[in-house]
């Protein structure tokens, strides 16, 4: 099948994707550089694609929706790693729910603070205020207080990036030795990203920012309403 008939029969944009995702999979493997990271490398060509075919974004997701309602079982495959940790999950609890809590609540009230202090308009500041949750959760999140779904997945993703890099850099600078600080450190500051590079460190930091991402997650699904519509009102 040559490109053209792939592209017109929507398997094109999916292929791409996925065969981009795994290639630049393969090279960070080899050289853990971060431009060749999926998150990176793979969006730079794919939009560099797109811009060679005169593809619009709604091309794409059009094609790539399945690839999209697959973020949700993804999420919840983060159970698997929580489960086997659930016994150190039990011993800190109060400490993790409480930081989940602060850290969402002063996430959500910057963005928009910020936000507003560059003068963007509310549909800008709704869509930014779910980034540094996971995708799925983001989506929802941004629909349900008037923000633009599509809009605050790009935020997302730019804030995961950003995520790994300052808690790399964090690590490094601060003495942090305890695994659950780690974890908690990308699992709240970098969700899917920030888990990703927590199970590069350990086997517990990743099932902590596993299950920070998906309590953030949570936290935010429940108060954005009540913060976006406090945030509205002041």
């Amino acid at each position: 099948m040559s490109a053209i008939e792939a592209t017109a029969s929507g398997l094109f944009w999916p292929l791409a994707t996925i065969g981009l995702y795994y290639l630049s999979k393969a090279l960070y493997r080899r050289r853990p550089l971060l431009w060749l990271s999926p998150l990176i490398a793979a969006p730079t060509v794919l939009i560099l694609i797109a811009l060679v075919l005169h593809a619009s974004y709604q091309d794409y997701m059009h094609d790539s929706r399945w690839l999209l309602a697959l973020l949700g079982p993804a999420t919840v495959a983060f159970a698997v790693p929580i489960y086997e940790q659930r016994n150190l999950i039990k011993r800190y609890w109060p400490v993790l729910l409480f930081g989940v809590t602060v850290g969402s609540t002063t996430a959500m009230v910057s963005a928009w603070g910020f936000a507003s202090l560059l003068g963007l308009d509310e549909s800008l500041r709704l869509s930014l205020m779910p980034r540094s949750i996971s995708t799925p959760f983001a989506m929802v999140v941004s629909g349900d207080i008037g923000g633009v779904p599509n809009l605050t997945a790009v935020f997302v993703v730019i804030t995961g990036l950003f995520g790994a890099v300052i808690g790399q850099t964090l690590l490094r600078l601060l003495p942090l030795r305890s695994g659950i600080a780690r974890g908690a450190l990308f699992g709240m500051g970098a969700h899917g990203v920030g888990v990703a590079k927590a199970n590069e460190i350990g086997r517990e930091e990743g099932s902590i920012a596993g299950l920070v991402m998906v309590l953030v997650g949570l936290t935010n699904v429940l108060a954005a309403p009540l913060i976006a519509w406090l945030m509205h009102s002041a």
